[in-house]
């Protein structure tokens, strides 16, 4: 059976106080969290991420799907600019190790 989640990121200016406002939102903890930088979670029907980006914060930063038949990162732009990524948990995967290969990724 494929998954798929909606997959929203987010830029936020402190990534320790998202952390605590959106577990307690979506009721779930985060998967993934690079200290200061980066956290993800992943619930039912939502692939939710934050990142540090204080200039942006509060803006999305993308949109789009996380499906588990994706066969590779594809990323597009809808008439309004912004940009869609449809991807594998994968895929996500090597895109968090690529950004932060010096820090290990801590599974919650």
């Amino acid at each position: 059976m494929t998954m798929k989640r909606f997959h929203l990121a987010l830029a936020v200016a402190d990534v320790e106080s998202s952390i605590q406002d959106y577990t307690e939102r979506l009721g779930a903890e985060p998967e993934i969290v690079i200290p200061g930088r980066y956290a993800l979670w992943r619930t039912d029907k939502l692939n939710f991420s934050v990142r540090h980006m204080p200039g942006a914060a509060g803006r999305v930063r993308h949109i789009g799907w996380e499906d588990s038949a994706a066969p590779t990162l594809c990323i597009d732009h809808d008439v309004n600019g912004l940009i869609w990524e449809y991807f594998s948990a994968a895929d996500q995967r090597r895109e968090i190790t690529a950004n932060w290969p010096q820090v290990e990724a801590k599974r919650q």
